[in-house]
Protein backbone atom coordinates (compact mmCIF):
# COMPACT_ATOMS: atom_id res chain seq x y z
CA UNK A 1 0.00 0.00 0.00
CA UNK A 2 1.27 3.12 -1.01
CA UNK A 3 -0.60 5.21 1.38
CA UNK A 4 1.71 5.89 4.01
CA UNK A 5 4.33 6.99 1.95
CA UNK A 6 2.14 9.39 -0.11
CA UNK A 7 0.27 10.85 2.77
CA UNK A 8 4.36 11.19 4.14
CA UNK A 9 5.06 13.23 0.64
CA UNK A 10 1.98 15.44 1.41
CA UNK A 11 2.30 16.11 4.67
CA UNK A 12 6.17 17.80 4.35
CA UNK A 13 4.86 19.48 0.86
CA UNK A 14 2.98 20.96 3.80
CA UNK A 15 5.27 22.02 5.92
CA UNK A 16 7.82 23.15 3.43
CA UNK A 17 4.51 25.68 2.41
CA UNK A 18 4.04 26.73 6.02
CA UNK A 19 8.05 27.60 6.03
CA UNK A 20 7.46 29.99 2.75
CA UNK A 21 4.39 31.66 4.51
CA UNK A 22 2.22 30.11 2.13
CA UNK A 23 -1.55 30.76 3.28
CA UNK A 24 -4.53 28.16 2.88
CA UNK A 25 -2.42 25.42 0.86
CA UNK A 26 -0.43 23.51 3.75
CA UNK A 27 -3.95 23.10 5.71
CA UNK A 28 -5.36 21.45 2.41
CA UNK A 29 -2.50 19.13 2.24
CA UNK A 30 -2.94 18.33 5.57
CA UNK A 31 -6.28 17.42 5.21
CA UNK A 32 -6.15 15.43 2.20
CA UNK A 33 -2.80 13.77 3.98
CA UNK A 34 -4.85 13.04 6.79
CA UNK A 35 -7.77 10.92 4.27
CA UNK A 36 -5.06 9.25 2.51
CA UNK A 37 -3.51 7.76 5.21
CA UNK A 38 -7.26 6.85 7.01
CA UNK A 39 -8.33 4.83 4.01
CA UNK A 40 -8.59 1.21 4.03
CA UNK A 41 -8.21 0.91 0.69
CA UNK A 42 -4.92 1.23 -1.22
CA UNK A 43 -4.54 4.56 -3.19
CA UNK A 44 -3.51 2.94 -6.25
CA UNK A 45 -6.70 0.64 -6.19
CA UNK A 46 -8.94 3.51 -6.17
CA UNK A 47 -7.18 5.08 -8.95
CA UNK A 48 -7.60 2.24 -11.07
CA UNK A 49 -11.09 2.27 -10.54
CA UNK A 50 -12.10 5.68 -11.20
CA UNK A 51 -8.59 8.09 -12.45
CA UNK A 52 -8.60 11.69 -11.34
CA UNK A 53 -12.85 11.05 -10.56
CA UNK A 54 -11.95 9.14 -7.78
CA UNK A 55 -9.17 10.63 -6.37
CA UNK A 56 -11.46 13.85 -6.17
CA UNK A 57 -14.05 11.70 -4.20
CA UNK A 58 -11.76 11.03 -1.56
CA UNK A 59 -12.53 14.05 1.29
CA UNK A 60 -9.89 16.66 1.16
CA UNK A 61 -8.39 15.77 -2.13
CA UNK A 62 -9.08 18.76 -4.31
CA UNK A 63 -8.77 18.68 -8.25
CA UNK A 64 -5.00 20.57 -7.82
CA UNK A 65 -3.89 17.61 -5.28
CA UNK A 66 -5.32 14.80 -6.66
CA UNK A 67 -3.59 15.15 -9.99
CA UNK A 68 -0.14 15.32 -7.84
CA UNK A 69 -1.89 12.13 -6.40
CA UNK A 70 -1.82 10.53 -10.05
CA UNK A 71 1.79 11.79 -10.62
CA UNK A 72 2.56 9.92 -7.89
CA UNK A 73 1.25 6.80 -8.20
CA UNK A 74 2.29 7.06 -12.08
CA UNK A 75 5.90 8.02 -12.07
CA UNK A 76 6.55 7.19 -8.20
CA UNK A 77 7.33 11.25 -7.66
CA UNK A 78 5.81 14.74 -7.31
CA UNK A 79 7.75 16.98 -9.23
CA UNK A 80 6.73 20.31 -6.92
CA UNK A 81 7.61 18.12 -3.71
CA UNK A 82 11.08 17.13 -5.63
CA UNK A 83 11.53 20.78 -6.02
CA UNK A 84 10.22 22.11 -2.62
CA UNK A 85 12.90 19.10 -0.81
CA UNK A 86 15.91 20.38 -3.00
CA UNK A 87 14.51 24.66 -1.39
CA UNK A 88 13.90 23.50 2.32
CA UNK A 89 14.80 20.04 3.64
CA UNK A 90 12.49 18.92 6.45
CA UNK A 91 14.35 16.33 8.07
CA UNK A 92 14.46 18.16 11.31
CA UNK A 93 10.75 20.01 11.47
CA UNK A 94 9.49 16.25 13.04
CA UNK A 95 11.76 17.06 16.02
CA UNK A 96 9.63 18.15 18.70
CA UNK A 97 10.11 21.52 19.70
CA UNK A 98 11.01 22.20 15.87
CA UNK A 99 7.98 23.66 13.83
CA UNK A 100 7.85 25.59 10.43
CA UNK A 101 9.46 28.71 12.17
CA UNK A 102 11.86 27.63 13.78
CA UNK A 103 13.21 24.91 10.82
CA UNK A 104 13.23 28.57 8.68
CA UNK A 105 15.26 30.28 10.97
CA UNK A 106 17.82 27.82 11.51
CA UNK A 107 17.68 27.18 8.09
CA UNK A 108 18.35 31.21 6.63
CA UNK A 109 20.54 32.10 9.18
CA UNK A 110 22.18 28.95 10.03
CA UNK A 111 22.29 26.62 7.46
CA UNK A 112 20.71 23.73 8.79
CA UNK A 113 19.70 21.17 6.74
CA UNK A 114 19.08 17.77 8.44
CA UNK A 115 19.41 16.40 12.14
CA UNK A 116 23.56 15.81 11.90
CA UNK A 117 23.98 19.67 11.34
CA UNK A 118 21.62 20.26 14.07
CA UNK A 119 23.47 18.08 16.43
CA UNK A 120 26.35 19.75 15.50
CA UNK A 121 25.16 23.21 16.03
CA UNK A 122 23.45 22.63 19.23
CA UNK A 123 27.29 21.38 20.57
CA UNK A 124 28.76 24.55 19.76
CA UNK A 125 25.75 26.36 21.20
CA UNK A 126 25.25 28.39 17.59
CA UNK A 127 21.65 28.33 18.14
CA UNK A 128 21.37 30.94 21.71
CA UNK A 129 23.18 33.28 19.47
CA UNK A 130 20.09 33.73 17.53
CA UNK A 131 17.37 36.06 18.45
CA UNK A 132 14.32 34.51 20.28
CA UNK A 133 16.33 31.53 21.23
CA UNK A 134 18.55 30.87 24.36
CA UNK A 135 19.27 27.93 26.42
CA UNK A 136 16.51 26.49 27.04
CA UNK A 137 15.27 26.42 23.84
CA UNK A 138 18.35 25.05 23.03
CA UNK A 139 17.41 22.02 26.02
CA UNK A 140 13.99 21.38 24.38
CA UNK A 141 15.18 20.67 21.26
CA UNK A 142 17.76 18.19 22.60
CA UNK A 143 15.37 16.67 24.34
CA UNK A 144 13.29 16.43 21.37
CA UNK A 145 15.74 14.82 19.29
CA UNK A 146 16.50 12.37 21.78
CA UNK A 147 12.15 11.67 21.79
CA UNK A 148 12.60 11.54 17.94
CA UNK A 149 15.86 8.92 18.05
CA UNK A 150 14.36 6.66 20.38
CA UNK A 151 10.72 5.80 18.47
CA UNK A 152 11.72 3.17 15.66
CA UNK A 153 8.46 1.87 16.08
CA UNK A 154 4.83 1.91 13.39
CA UNK A 155 1.46 3.60 14.96
CA UNK A 156 -0.75 0.34 15.38
CA UNK A 157 -3.64 2.61 13.17
CA UNK A 158 -1.33 2.77 10.37
CA UNK A 159 0.50 -0.83 10.35
CA UNK A 160 -2.91 -2.63 11.15
CA UNK A 161 -4.83 -2.18 7.52
CA UNK A 162 -1.20 -3.60 5.58
CA UNK A 163 -1.21 -6.67 7.65
CA UNK A 164 -4.75 -7.36 6.99
CA UNK A 165 -3.83 -6.25 3.11
CA UNK A 166 -0.81 -9.34 3.46
CA UNK A 167 -3.20 -11.85 5.15
CA UNK A 168 -5.84 -11.05 2.65
CA UNK A 169 -3.83 -11.69 -0.55
CA UNK A 170 -2.07 -14.94 1.32
CA UNK A 171 -5.94 -16.30 2.37
CA UNK A 172 -6.30 -16.31 -1.65
CA UNK A 173 -3.87 -19.22 -2.11
CA UNK A 174 -5.51 -22.68 -1.82
CA UNK A 175 -2.69 -23.78 -0.04
CA UNK A 176 -3.24 -21.73 3.09
CA UNK A 177 -5.84 -23.88 5.50
CA UNK A 178 -5.50 -21.27 8.48
CA UNK A 179 -3.94 -17.59 8.67
CA UNK A 180 -3.55 -15.38 11.29
CA UNK A 181 -1.75 -11.86 12.51
CA UNK A 182 0.05 -12.60 15.48
CA UNK A 183 2.58 -10.83 18.20
CA UNK A 184 2.03 -7.46 19.50
CA UNK A 185 -0.09 -6.62 16.39
CA UNK A 186 -2.87 -9.01 17.38
CA UNK A 187 -2.51 -7.94 21.01
CA UNK A 188 -3.10 -4.25 19.51
CA UNK A 189 -0.40 -2.59 20.97
CA UNK A 190 -0.24 0.88 20.62
CA UNK A 191 2.74 0.63 18.79
CA UNK A 192 4.25 -2.46 16.39
CA UNK A 193 8.14 -3.05 15.56
CA UNK A 194 7.03 -5.87 12.78
CA UNK A 195 3.82 -7.61 11.20
CA UNK A 196 4.00 -11.30 12.12
CA UNK A 197 2.08 -13.70 10.28
CA UNK A 198 1.29 -17.43 10.70
CA UNK A 199 0.09 -19.88 8.50
CA UNK A 200 -0.70 -23.58 8.51
CA UNK A 201 -0.20 -25.47 5.40
CA UNK A 202 1.02 -28.54 3.63
CA UNK A 203 2.85 -26.56 0.98
CA UNK A 204 5.20 -24.16 2.75
CA UNK A 205 7.55 -23.79 -0.50
CA UNK A 206 4.23 -22.59 -2.31
CA UNK A 207 3.27 -19.96 0.86
CA UNK A 208 6.71 -18.67 0.93
CA UNK A 209 7.46 -18.16 -2.91
CA UNK A 210 3.96 -15.80 -3.42
CA UNK A 211 4.84 -14.17 -0.19
CA UNK A 212 8.17 -13.17 -1.37
CA UNK A 213 6.78 -11.73 -4.54
CA UNK A 214 3.85 -9.41 -3.33
CA UNK A 215 4.35 -6.48 -5.08
CA UNK A 216 5.06 -3.93 -2.03
CA UNK A 217 8.09 -6.25 -1.39
CA UNK A 218 11.54 -4.41 -1.29
CA UNK A 219 13.76 -6.45 0.49
CA UNK A 220 13.70 -10.56 0.91
CA UNK A 221 15.64 -10.18 4.28
CA UNK A 222 15.52 -14.30 4.84
CA UNK A 223 13.85 -17.34 2.81
CA UNK A 224 13.70 -20.43 4.35
CA UNK A 225 11.12 -23.35 3.53
CA UNK A 226 9.25 -22.74 6.55
CA UNK A 227 9.85 -18.73 7.41
CA UNK A 228 10.94 -15.87 5.68
CA UNK A 229 10.92 -12.26 6.46
CA UNK A 230 10.48 -9.12 3.76
CA UNK A 231 11.20 -5.59 3.92
CA UNK A 232 8.34 -3.36 2.39
CA UNK A 233 8.77 -0.64 0.07
CA UNK A 234 7.17 1.63 3.56
CA UNK A 235 10.30 -0.11 5.27
CA UNK A 236 7.92 -2.45 7.81
CA UNK A 237 9.61 -5.82 8.15
CA UNK A 238 6.88 -8.66 7.66
CA UNK A 239 7.81 -12.45 8.83
CA UNK A 240 5.89 -15.27 7.80
CA UNK A 241 5.87 -18.51 9.25
CA UNK A 242 4.44 -21.60 7.77
CA UNK A 243 3.17 -24.47 10.35
CA UNK A 244 1.57 -27.91 10.44
CA UNK A 245 -2.15 -27.82 11.11
CA UNK A 246 -2.04 -29.82 14.13
CA UNK A 247 0.08 -26.97 15.60
CA UNK A 248 -1.51 -24.06 14.51
CA UNK A 249 -3.07 -23.15 18.06
CA UNK A 250 -0.23 -23.76 19.90
CA UNK A 251 1.91 -21.71 17.70
CA UNK A 252 -0.66 -18.60 17.67
CA UNK A 253 -0.58 -18.39 21.41
CA UNK A 254 3.29 -18.83 21.67
CA UNK A 255 3.82 -15.94 18.89
CA UNK A 256 0.75 -13.79 20.24
CA UNK A 257 1.41 -13.58 24.45
CA UNK A 258 4.46 -11.53 25.51
CA UNK A 259 7.65 -13.18 27.02
CA UNK A 260 6.37 -12.92 30.55
CA UNK A 261 2.63 -14.39 30.05
CA UNK A 262 4.73 -17.56 27.79
CA UNK A 263 6.82 -18.11 30.85
CA UNK A 264 4.03 -18.45 32.98
CA UNK A 265 2.06 -20.79 30.72
CA UNK A 266 5.08 -22.94 30.66
CA UNK A 267 5.75 -23.13 34.54
CA UNK A 268 1.95 -24.13 34.35
CA UNK A 269 3.21 -26.66 31.98
CA UNK A 270 5.54 -28.24 33.88
CA UNK A 271 3.44 -28.05 37.26
CA UNK A 272 1.44 -30.45 35.40
CA UNK A 273 3.97 -32.64 33.87
CA UNK A 274 3.15 -31.45 30.57
CA UNK A 275 5.38 -29.56 28.00
CA UNK A 276 4.16 -26.62 26.60
CA UNK A 277 6.06 -25.20 23.12
CA UNK A 278 5.16 -23.60 20.01
CA UNK A 279 4.50 -26.92 18.54
CA UNK A 280 1.68 -28.02 20.85
CA UNK A 281 1.13 -29.13 24.87
CA UNK A 282 3.00 -32.71 25.42
CA UNK A 283 2.55 -35.58 27.54
CA UNK A 284 5.81 -36.95 27.39
CA UNK A 285 6.31 -37.39 23.59
CA UNK A 286 2.06 -37.33 22.81
CA UNK A 287 0.91 -34.55 21.80
CA UNK A 288 -2.33 -33.32 23.87
CA UNK A 289 -3.53 -30.15 22.57
CA UNK A 290 -2.21 -27.74 20.05
CA UNK A 291 -4.57 -27.41 17.04
CA UNK A 292 -6.20 -24.33 18.70
CA UNK A 293 -5.97 -22.30 20.88
CA UNK A 294 -8.74 -22.86 23.55
CA UNK A 295 -7.46 -26.50 23.56
CA UNK A 296 -4.14 -24.94 24.64
CA UNK A 297 -5.49 -23.20 27.75
CA UNK A 298 -8.07 -25.75 28.79
CA UNK A 299 -5.73 -28.63 28.79
CA UNK A 300 -3.42 -25.86 31.39
CA UNK A 301 -6.44 -25.85 33.49
CA UNK A 302 -7.38 -22.17 32.10
CA UNK A 303 -10.14 -19.95 30.81
CA UNK A 304 -9.27 -18.75 27.40
CA UNK A 305 -7.39 -15.35 27.68
CA UNK A 306 -8.08 -12.69 25.40
CA UNK A 307 -4.73 -11.77 23.17
CA UNK A 308 -5.24 -8.13 24.52
CA UNK A 309 -4.65 -9.49 27.89
CA UNK A 310 -1.92 -11.83 27.26
CA UNK A 311 1.10 -9.75 29.06
CA UNK A 312 1.25 -11.22 32.49
CA UNK A 313 -1.07 -8.50 33.98
CA UNK A 314 -3.02 -10.39 36.01
CA UNK A 315 -4.85 -12.26 33.31
CA UNK A 316 -3.64 -15.85 34.53
CA UNK A 317 -4.26 -15.83 38.16
CA UNK A 318 -7.63 -14.12 37.05
CA UNK A 319 -8.01 -16.85 34.77
CA UNK A 320 -7.47 -19.78 37.13
CA UNK A 321 -9.54 -18.36 39.47
CA UNK A 322 -12.71 -17.64 36.73
CA UNK A 323 -12.44 -13.98 37.46
CA UNK A 324 -11.55 -13.07 33.24
CA UNK A 325 -13.37 -10.09 32.59
CA UNK A 326 -16.33 -10.07 30.03
CA UNK A 327 -14.38 -7.51 28.09
CA UNK A 328 -16.51 -5.15 25.86
CA UNK A 329 -16.64 -6.87 22.39
CA UNK A 330 -15.64 -4.77 19.19
CA UNK A 331 -19.72 -4.73 18.18
CA UNK A 332 -21.24 -3.20 21.29
CA UNK A 333 -20.69 0.46 20.49
CA UNK A 334 -24.11 2.49 19.49
CA UNK A 335 -22.19 5.65 18.89
CA UNK A 336 -19.21 8.20 18.60
CA UNK A 337 -19.31 10.90 20.85
CA UNK A 338 -16.61 13.09 19.07
CA UNK A 339 -15.92 13.60 15.42
CA UNK A 340 -15.31 17.23 13.58
CA UNK A 341 -16.69 18.22 10.46
CA UNK A 342 -16.22 21.11 7.24
CA UNK A 343 -17.86 23.22 10.17
CA UNK A 344 -14.29 23.24 11.85
CA UNK A 345 -10.69 21.44 10.64
CA UNK A 346 -12.86 18.45 9.31
CA UNK A 347 -13.10 17.52 5.57
CA UNK A 348 -16.57 15.65 5.74
CA UNK A 349 -19.66 17.45 6.19
CA UNK A 350 -22.44 16.45 8.49
CA UNK A 351 -24.63 15.05 6.66
CA UNK A 352 -21.57 13.26 4.98
CA UNK A 353 -19.96 12.09 9.01
CA UNK A 354 -24.05 11.09 10.12
CA UNK A 355 -24.46 9.09 6.95
CA UNK A 356 -20.96 7.08 7.20
CA UNK A 357 -21.98 6.39 11.15
CA UNK A 358 -25.51 4.81 10.24
CA UNK A 359 -23.77 2.55 7.95
CA UNK A 360 -21.39 1.68 11.10
CA UNK A 361 -24.73 0.50 12.72
CA UNK A 362 -24.82 3.35 15.34
CA UNK A 363 -27.93 4.88 16.86
CA UNK A 364 -26.01 8.32 17.22
CA UNK A 365 -23.31 10.34 16.57
CA UNK A 366 -21.73 13.19 18.48
CA UNK A 367 -20.92 16.56 16.19
CA UNK A 368 -18.24 17.82 18.52
CA UNK A 369 -16.15 20.20 16.11
CA UNK A 370 -13.43 22.77 17.84
CA UNK A 371 -14.95 25.70 19.33
CA UNK A 372 -13.20 28.25 21.55
CA UNK A 373 -9.54 29.85 20.48
CA UNK A 374 -7.31 27.19 18.24
CA UNK A 375 -7.14 29.11 15.33
CA UNK A 376 -5.60 26.81 13.95
CA UNK A 377 -8.42 24.08 13.58
CA UNK A 378 -10.85 27.11 12.61
CA UNK A 379 -12.60 27.15 15.69
CA UNK A 380 -16.58 28.53 15.92
CA UNK A 381 -16.91 31.50 18.20
CA UNK A 382 -20.36 31.40 19.76
CA UNK A 383 -22.09 32.62 16.45
CA UNK A 384 -21.38 30.38 14.24
CA UNK A 385 -22.14 27.45 17.28
CA UNK A 386 -25.61 28.53 17.44
CA UNK A 387 -25.57 28.52 12.97
CA UNK A 388 -24.25 24.48 13.43
CA UNK A 389 -27.01 23.97 15.89
CA UNK A 390 -29.66 25.01 13.58
CA UNK A 391 -28.04 23.11 10.57
CA UNK A 392 -27.74 19.60 12.69
CA UNK A 393 -31.29 19.81 13.53
CA UNK A 394 -31.90 20.65 9.61
CA UNK A 395 -30.11 17.36 8.68
CA UNK A 396 -31.59 15.33 11.91
CA UNK A 397 -34.57 15.58 9.81
CA UNK A 398 -33.65 13.35 6.81
CA UNK A 399 -33.01 10.29 9.28
CA UNK A 400 -34.61 7.92 11.65
CA UNK A 401 -34.08 5.81 13.98
CA UNK A 402 -30.39 7.88 14.45
CA UNK A 403 -29.79 10.83 15.44
CA UNK A 404 -26.81 13.78 15.23
CA UNK A 405 -25.86 14.84 18.76
CA UNK A 406 -25.29 18.69 18.80
CA UNK A 407 -21.99 19.15 20.33
CA UNK A 408 -18.67 21.13 20.65
CA UNK A 409 -14.77 20.22 21.78
CA UNK A 410 -14.73 23.37 23.61
CA UNK A 411 -11.44 24.43 24.57
CA UNK A 412 -10.23 24.39 28.32
CA UNK A 413 -8.18 28.17 29.11
CA UNK A 414 -5.56 28.79 31.79
CA UNK A 415 -7.78 29.46 34.82
CA UNK A 416 -10.07 26.29 33.67
CA UNK A 417 -12.62 27.51 32.34
CA UNK A 418 -14.09 26.71 29.28
CA UNK A 419 -13.62 28.82 25.84
CA UNK A 420 -17.60 28.83 25.18
CA UNK A 421 -20.35 30.60 27.54
CA UNK A 422 -22.91 28.10 29.84
CA UNK A 423 -25.51 30.38 28.01
CA UNK A 424 -24.40 28.41 24.71
CA UNK A 425 -23.39 25.16 26.21
CA UNK A 426 -26.78 24.59 27.72
CA UNK A 427 -27.90 24.38 23.95
CA UNK A 428 -25.72 21.06 23.25
CA UNK A 429 -26.53 17.93 23.49
CA UNK A 430 -22.83 16.47 24.17
CA UNK A 431 -20.36 18.76 25.50
CA UNK A 432 -16.48 17.88 25.46
CA UNK A 433 -13.28 19.68 26.74
CA UNK A 434 -9.72 19.73 25.64
CA UNK A 435 -6.28 21.15 26.19
CA UNK A 436 -4.90 22.81 23.41
CA UNK A 437 -2.24 25.07 24.41
CA UNK A 438 -0.16 25.10 27.68
CA UNK A 439 1.80 21.23 27.96
CA UNK A 440 4.76 22.71 29.78
CA UNK A 441 3.18 23.05 32.78
CA UNK A 442 1.28 20.45 35.17
CA UNK A 443 -2.41 20.41 34.24
CA UNK A 444 -4.18 18.91 36.93
CA UNK A 445 -5.54 22.09 38.34
CA UNK A 446 -6.82 22.97 34.98
CA UNK A 447 -8.60 20.20 34.97
CA UNK A 448 -10.32 20.13 37.77
CA UNK A 449 -11.86 23.16 37.50
CA UNK A 450 -13.06 22.26 34.01
CA UNK A 451 -14.49 18.99 35.57
CA UNK A 452 -16.42 21.60 37.72
CA UNK A 453 -18.42 22.94 34.96
CA UNK A 454 -22.63 21.80 35.12
CA UNK A 455 -22.74 20.95 31.48
CA UNK A 456 -19.71 19.35 30.53
CA UNK A 457 -19.94 15.49 29.87
CA UNK A 458 -16.44 14.52 28.52
CA UNK A 459 -12.86 15.33 29.22
CA UNK A 460 -11.05 14.35 25.68
CA UNK A 461 -7.47 12.84 25.34
CA UNK A 462 -6.79 13.04 29.24
CA UNK A 463 -2.93 13.41 28.86
CA UNK A 464 -2.51 15.32 25.65
CA UNK A 465 0.44 12.79 24.08
CA UNK A 466 0.81 11.88 20.78
CA UNK A 467 2.54 9.10 20.07
CA UNK A 468 6.08 9.14 18.48
CA UNK A 469 5.29 13.10 18.98
CA UNK A 470 5.19 14.44 22.06
CA UNK A 471 4.97 13.13 25.74
CA UNK A 472 1.82 13.81 28.11
CA UNK A 473 1.94 16.85 30.06
CA UNK A 474 1.86 16.94 33.55
CA UNK A 475 -1.39 15.67 35.51
CA UNK A 476 -2.12 13.72 38.65
CA UNK A 477 -5.24 11.62 36.86
CA UNK A 478 -5.95 10.48 40.37
CA UNK A 479 -6.92 13.24 41.53
CA UNK A 480 -8.91 13.45 37.72
CA UNK A 481 -10.90 10.04 38.11
CA UNK A 482 -12.07 11.05 42.08
CA UNK A 483 -13.38 14.42 40.71
CA UNK A 484 -14.98 13.06 37.36
CA UNK A 485 -16.58 10.18 39.79
CA UNK A 486 -17.97 13.06 41.86
CA UNK A 487 -19.30 14.83 39.08
CA UNK A 488 -20.34 12.01 37.11
CA UNK A 489 -18.39 13.05 34.24
CA UNK A 490 -16.88 10.48 31.61
CA UNK A 491 -12.98 10.25 30.10
CA UNK A 492 -12.29 9.89 26.92
CA UNK A 493 -10.42 7.17 25.02
CA UNK A 494 -9.03 9.45 21.92
CA UNK A 495 -8.77 6.56 19.11
CA UNK A 496 -7.24 8.63 16.67
CA UNK A 497 -3.66 6.67 16.01
CA UNK A 498 -0.98 8.55 17.22
CA UNK A 499 -3.24 9.44 20.81
CA UNK A 500 -4.69 6.67 21.83
CA UNK A 501 -5.33 8.87 24.89
CA UNK A 502 -6.38 7.44 27.64
CA UNK A 503 -3.96 4.93 27.10
CA UNK A 504 -4.71 0.77 28.49
CA UNK A 505 -2.85 1.47 31.78
CA UNK A 506 -4.97 5.02 32.40
CA UNK A 507 -8.29 3.00 31.36
CA UNK A 508 -7.63 -0.05 33.90
CA UNK A 509 -6.67 2.82 36.94
CA UNK A 510 -10.00 4.86 35.86
CA UNK A 511 -12.31 2.16 35.75
CA UNK A 512 -10.78 0.81 39.07
CA UNK A 513 -12.07 4.13 40.35
CA UNK A 514 -15.60 3.54 39.10
CA UNK A 515 -15.02 6.21 36.42
CA UNK A 516 -16.78 5.72 33.24
CA UNK A 517 -15.17 5.81 30.06
CA UNK A 518 -16.54 7.16 26.68
CA UNK A 519 -14.58 6.32 23.57
CA UNK A 520 -14.31 8.25 20.33
CA UNK A 521 -12.49 8.64 17.31
CA UNK A 522 -11.37 12.41 16.87
CA UNK A 523 -12.73 11.69 12.64
CA UNK A 524 -11.78 14.59 10.55
CA UNK A 525 -13.50 12.83 7.57
CA UNK A 526 -15.21 9.14 6.88
CA UNK A 527 -12.79 7.20 6.72
CA UNK A 528 -11.20 7.75 10.51
CA UNK A 529 -14.42 6.57 11.99
CA UNK A 530 -12.94 3.17 11.48
CA UNK A 531 -10.48 4.00 14.13
CA UNK A 532 -13.34 3.52 16.68
CA UNK A 533 -11.73 -0.61 16.26
CA UNK A 534 -8.23 1.34 18.03
CA UNK A 535 -10.04 2.67 20.69
CA UNK A 536 -12.30 -0.30 21.62
CA UNK A 537 -8.74 -2.22 21.53
CA UNK A 538 -7.50 0.26 24.11
CA UNK A 539 -10.12 -0.59 26.04
CA UNK A 540 -9.98 -4.54 26.07
CA UNK A 541 -6.28 -3.91 27.05
CA UNK A 542 -7.41 -2.08 29.87
CA UNK A 543 -9.66 -4.94 31.05
CA UNK A 544 -12.64 -2.49 30.41
CA UNK A 545 -16.22 -4.75 30.32
CA UNK A 546 -19.58 -3.12 28.38
CA UNK A 547 -20.94 -1.21 31.14
CA UNK A 548 -17.73 0.40 31.63
CA UNK A 549 -17.81 2.25 28.26
CA UNK A 550 -20.54 5.08 27.88
CA UNK A 551 -21.75 4.65 23.90
CA UNK A 552 -22.14 0.91 24.81
CA UNK A 553 -25.92 2.39 25.57
CA UNK A 554 -28.58 2.87 23.08
CA UNK A 555 -29.60 6.16 21.87
CA UNK A 556 -32.54 6.67 24.48
CA UNK A 557 -30.55 5.94 27.67
CA UNK A 558 -27.80 7.70 26.06
CA UNK A 559 -29.67 10.89 25.88
CA UNK A 560 -30.50 10.47 29.43
CA UNK A 561 -27.40 10.10 30.70
CA UNK A 562 -26.26 13.09 28.94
Amino acid sequence: MKNLELAKILYEIADILEIQDVQWKPRAYRKAAQSIESLNEDIEIIYEKGRLKALDNIPGVGKGISKKIAEFIETGKIKEYEKLRKKFPVEFMKIPEVGPKTAKKLYEKLKIKNIKQLKEALKKHKLRKLYGFGEKKEKNILEGIKFYGSNKRFLLGYILPIARDIEGKLKTLKEVKKISISGSLRRMKETIRDIDILVSSNSSRKVIDFFTKLDNVKKIIAKGSTKSSVRLKDNIQVDIRVIPDKSFGSALQYFTGNKSHNIALRKIAIRKDLKLSEYGVFKGKKQVAGSTEEGVYKKLGLKYIEPELRTDGGEIQASLKGKLPNLVKYSDLKGDFHVHTNWSDGSSSIEEMAKSAKKFGYQYLGICDHAGRLKIATCLDEKRLLKQIKEIEKVNKKFSNFEILKGAEVDILSDGKLATSDKILKKLDIVSASIHFGFKKDNTDRILKALENKYLNIICHPTGRLINQRNPYKVDLRKVYKKAKENNKFLEINSYPNRLDLSDVNVKEAISENVKIAISTDSHNVNQLRFIELGIAVARRGWARKKDIVNTYNLKDIKKIL
